[in-house]
């Protein structure tokens, strides 16, 4: 075939395809609006005298995350659209993708404005209540930007990849609500080196509890992406206390923005702080959980881990809670491919794959039985039933090597 009709190939596979989720992308805004949305009908439940049921919206993070997200998914199941290789490269510059992740974090900001608001004012006449919330109203208000916050440390992660200066920025700057901009350090050049090996924190062991997981990769990544950034600043011969730490100055973009805040709804506003913090990123800990629950990558004959590969990630393709999250959920493909934008990712074959959306599966990993029941089989039948390719909880090894008739020392 000579290049002309090469190019005409090329051509009309270019003008047949089409993304038909170009506009659904915009999905993405439901978490950092849905608060302003519920506010008509709070007013209006409180119109109606149920004065108790008219805080019931104020809960709506926590509603769509863990009822209507899941129930969406089974009823829309996976997506099976992947963007042939001829579009990829044009696909990849459009900027209108790019601007569907900026736009979120104007509307973040101004939800958790929003939300101090309502979490400290006296008086809400206003939306129907004499005086101000009660604490069923506050915590919902405070969890529902946690959810928001949780959804933008996803948004921080889909620009903290890219090597555009601007979408680095934007990055921290989205972390800054949940206090976890040392994510930006060490998702991309610690996670992403040490992926599904006992040695990355964010990696989630066989037979490894949510509760016992949470608090190993919320003080490990912490301490790693530290480590991190004082290696890269010995090597410029600046102290780690350098105002170039990005540890560091991520950090204090929450401390500016949380202390403006404080000082102006006043001390009253801390619990909503801590509340929407440790929420928020406990939901980016939950998805950490699931997305590589037991994979564990082999060591070559030279002693070291192979290349990450898809089968290293957990891969779910339903369509909905992809929409939500910018393909999050096309993780295998992301591990292999770390700098493709979201539009970009596919639903690769021979991936393992979860039952379910990531919306689905949040829950749960709290409830360590259900979960165990749920995934340990897959983890075992994506290695044909051999417990020694599993990356395997310490505490358990012993257990697990026993029942599965291999020597703990191998």
């Amino acid at each position: 075939m000579d290049s002309s009709a090469l190019s005409d190939d090329t051509d009309v596979a270019e003008v047949q395809w089409r993304d038909k989720k170009r506009y659904l992308w915009l999905m993405g805004l439901i978490a950092p609006t849905a608060l302003f949305v519920m506010l008509p009908i709070v007013w209006a439940v409180n119109q109606a005298g149920w004065h108790t049921a008219a805080q019931v919206p104020l809960w709506i993070g926590p509603i769509l995350l863990y009822v209507l997200l899941p129930v969406l998914d089974l009823r829309f199941g996976p997506d099976g659209q992947n963007p042939p290789d001829e579009v990829m490269e044009r696909l990849e510059n459009d900027k209108y993708y790019r601007y569907c992740t900026y736009v979120y974090i104007p509307f973040q900001y101004a939800s958790v404005i929003l939300g101090a608001y309502l979490f400290t004012a006296p008086d809400l006449s206003w939306l129907g209540f004499e005086g101000g919330l009660g604490w069923l109203g506050k915590i919902g208000v405070a969890l529902s930007v946690g959810v928001l916050g949780g959804v933008g440390i996803n948004t921080a992660h889909e620009m903290g990849h890219k090597r555009d200066s601007l979408e680095r920025w934007l990055s921290k700057i989205t972390l800054a609500q949940t206090f976890y901009g040392h994510f930006y350090i060490e998702h991309n050049r610690g996670h992403h080196v040490r992926v599904a090996t006992p040695e990355d924190p964010a990696s989630a062991r066989f037979g490894e509890t949510f509760w016992e997981f949470l608090p190993r990769s919320v003080f490990g990544s912490l301490r790693s992406s530290w480590e991190l950034e004082a290696q890269r600043l010995r090597r410029l011969d600046k102290s780690p206390w350098h105002w170039s730490n990005d540890v560091l100055n991520a950090w204090a973009m929450s401390v500016v923005f949380f202390g403006i805040l404080i000082a102006v709804f006043g001390p009253a506003l801390i619990p909503f702080v801590v509340i929407q913090a440790i929420y928020g990123f406990s939901l980016l800990e939950s998805v950490n959980y699931l997305e590589h629950y037991g994979l564990l990558r082999q060591k070559t004959p030279s002693g070291r881990y192979e290349r990450c590969a898809p089968v290293h990630s957990w891969n779910s393709d339903h369509i909905v809670t992809n929409l939500f999250l910018y393909h999050l959920q096309r993780h295998s493909d992301h591990h292999a491919n770390p700098t493709r934008r979201y539009q970009t990712l596919r639903s690769i074959d021979g991936a393992p794959n979860l039952p379910s959306g990531y919306a689905t599966l949040i829950g749960l990993t709290y409830l360590p039985p259900l979960w165990r029941r749920l995934m340990d089989h897959r983890v075992l039948e994506h290695y044909d039933g051999d417990i020694t390719k599993v990356n395997v909880h310490p505490r358990m090894r012993d257990k697990v090597m026993a029942r599965y008739g291999v020597g703990a020392a191998q």
